[in-house]
């Protein structure tokens, strides 16, 4: 074989390799770069998730350790103990006091701040102030705001002739007045979601609404809920995973952070924290975790599941037409 046909049967093989290389680049390479979040993922996520499984099927203490094998045991014991339905109870009122208000009043900030308003920026801006602050200066700064004596709220109430409220020593005040703070940090944070969500709908479908007479409350319940699903569906689990998970607002309310005296607002997390760091049975309230993990889930579906039914329930006449046309197409 002659030199130049050598070269060319090295070129031809280069060019093979590197075609070979192109290929592999462009199949492996988008998997490379996501990578990085799955694998963070299963460090922080998922590992902890299945070692907490493995745990609570153990008789677990802080200082032995790992001991024997007790199978379902544990989640027996926590589904038996009065303190568990109790924090499941006061979990779920507060969650309902804030997620519902919460999404509500997101909403209606988020359609003003979609309008032209003046200084804009600084409005958007503005609502994200209260979710920056501290946790534990907004729990401190509101459970003076809520004492039971010479608390403003009770002071204002008592300039208009109302009696004071226990904030502190009665059930359901308390839950509301927790749920306030909640909604004080994260009503602008969930705002500044919806906001996004409204500026991505097409300004079209609102000038041919304002051509046929609709007003700005009937573009906003005929044209921005509709197209809004997409975030209000996203808004509404992560509002779910939030509020039954909460921790900081209860835990510091006040100065013992055991949930009350009468564990008047005691939630989940705080009655968990209580059994792993407490009792030092760490078997226990891995269970515990589990099942709120498991509560969770389910309640997360059933909103996903209401919330599309509601969202798709109001959609417009037009896009009702179109898919009509699609099936039957």
């Amino acid at each position: 074989m002659t030199t130049a046909a050598l070269d060319d049967e090295r070129r031809v093989r280069r060019i093979a390799f590197s075609q070979k290389l192109s290929h592999w680049d462009v199949r492996i390479s988008p998997y490379l770069y996501i990578s990085p979040f799955f694998i963070l993922f299963a460090v922080v996520g998922l590992f902890p998730l299945l070692y907490t499984a493995y745990v609570s099927v153990h008789q677990w203490h802080l200082i032995g350790g790992e001991g024997d094998f007790v199978g379902l045991d544990n989640f027996v014991f926590v589904l038996q103990q009065p303190q568990f339905w109790i924090a499941l109870r006061n979990t779920f009122s507060i969650f309902l006091f804030s997620a519902v208000p919460q999404v509500g009043f997101a909403l209606v900030i988020a359609a003003v701040l979609n309008e032209n308003l003046r200084a804009k920026t600084f409005w958007r801006m503005g609502v994200l102030l209260p979710y920056i602050v501290a946790p534990v200066a907004v729990t401190l700064i509101f459970s003076n705001m809520f004492g039971d004596q010479y608390g403003l709220v009770n002071n204002f109430l008592h300039s208009i002739g109302i009696p004071p409220v226990q904030w502190h020593s009665q059930e359901l005040p308390s839950h509301i007045a927790i749920a306030t703070m909640v909604n004080f940090r994260w009503t602008g944070y969930t705002a500044l979601i919806l906001l996004a969500g409204m500026q991505a709908i097409s300004r079209d479908m609102y000038e041919a609404a304002s051509i046929d007479g609709a007003s700005k409350v009937r573009q906003f319940f005929s044209i921005t809920i509709p197209q809004l699903r997409p975030t209000l569906i996203f808004v509404i689990v992560t509002s779910t995973i939030g509020g039954l998970q909460i921790f900081d607002e209860p835990r510091l309310y006040d100065q013992y952070g055991q949930g009350g005296a009468n564990s008047q607002w005691m939630t989940i997390t705080i009655y968990l924290y209580n059994l792993g760091w407490g009792q030092l049975n760490f078997g226990r309230a891995a269970a515990v975790a589990w099942l709120l993990f498991i509560i969770i889930i389910l309640i997360g579906l059933l909103n996903l599941a209401i919330t599309r039914r509601i969202a798709s329930s109001s959609d417009l006449p037009s896009e009702r037409k179109t898919r009509k046309a699609k099936v039957a197409a």
